[in-house]
């Protein structure tokens, strides 16, 4: 018995095993692009050091609580290229700052992440220039009153153009 060629619209054994090979190809194609983008993104941390954290966490919450009862707010906005921020003491008036740092950084990557040096700016407040892209930012301020109180805060801030919303 001779075999005869495959007719037009046929199926054949090359013809499954070209679509195995397609398959399983999409399939591993996939899986490294994953892969890719999984490792070269955001790197999982929050802390460096989770134990250190540990011990810290308890000079942090009385920082805290001395924070808190002064009854301080405090105030970010960004807007033509410059980030300022006020503090007002519990009576509402514009508490004057020294010097300061404000670390931004983007909520699910590390790749934008930056420091600015805050300085001394119109009415006690500070200032400085910053290059953002717009979307959404974790900004971390570390500043000192003129009295030598630090204050702490975290602001989650949203640019659009440029401009804090």
């Amino acid at each position: 018995m001779s075999k005869s060629p495959p007719q037009a619209g046929e199926f054949t054994g090359r013809h499954m095993l070209a679509i195995m090979v397609a398959f399983f190809g999409v399939i591993i194609t996939v899986n490294i692009t994953m892969a890719v983008f999984a490792t070269s993104t955001w790197s999982g941390f929050v802390v460096r050091n989770s134990h250190i954290a540990g011990l810290e966490f308890n000079d942090k919450a009385a920082a805290a609580q001395a924070q808190a009862a002064l009854g301080w707010t405090s105030q970010a906005s960004v807007a033509d290229g410059q980030i300022s921020f006020t503090v007002h003491d519990a009576d509402g008036k514009q508490v004057v700052l020294a010097d300061g740092t404000a670390t931004f950084r983007r909520p699910v990557s590390d790749t934008e992440d930056t420091v600015a040096t805050l300085l001394p700016g119109p009415g006690g407040s500070l200032v400085a220039p910053v290059e953002l892209r717009d979307g959404s930012w974790i900004v971390e301020f570390n500043v000192s009153a003129a009295t030598g109180t630090p204050w702490h805060e975290m602001e989650r801030l949203l640019l659009r153009e440029g401009q804090s919303r």
